[in-house]
């Protein structure tokens, strides 16, 4: 089921690194997105789908809402129109919000261009070392 989200995210006019490609894969993402934002921290990713001129400019992420649990959302258009949020990654990795596929399903057309407006390889190779 698809829900709107809450309260769309600020869409920035551009990105700083242009549409580099990453290799950024689906278990890492999931990976990112499994720490605990303990009611105060996010993870804000700036992607686009390849080939798509609808997806082209998108924010996917995980937050906390009002209560401290876990939001994973979507931003996928900068009017606002297709925002939505999900209450676990499961349900948002598999949800298809991508004219008829989901995130799991698209994932080889993605291309990650940002992680926290840093760059992505760089943010997961922090993020991920502190797993460990």
């Amino acid at each position: 089921m698809i829900k709107q989200l809450m309260h769309a995210p600020v869409f920035l006019v551009g990105s700083r690194r242009g549409k580099e490609k990453h290799d950024v894969t689906f278990n890492q993402i999931k990976q990112l997105f499994a720490f605990e934002t303990q009611g105060k921290y996010c993870a804000e990713i700036l992607f686009s789908v390849n080939e798509s001129t609808k997806f082209n400019f998108c924010w996917m992420g995980k937050t906390s809402d009002d209560a401290g649990e876990d939001v994973y959302w979507f931003g996928l258009t900068p009017d606002g129109k297709y925002a939505f949020d999900y209450p676990t990654f499961e349900e948002f990795s598999t949800v298809k919000v991508f004219d008829g596929k989901s995130l799991f399903e698209m994932w080889d057309d993605i291309t990650v261009l940002e992680i926290n407006g840093c760059d992505p390889i760089e943010m997961l190779t922090m993020y991920l070392s502190k797993r460990d």
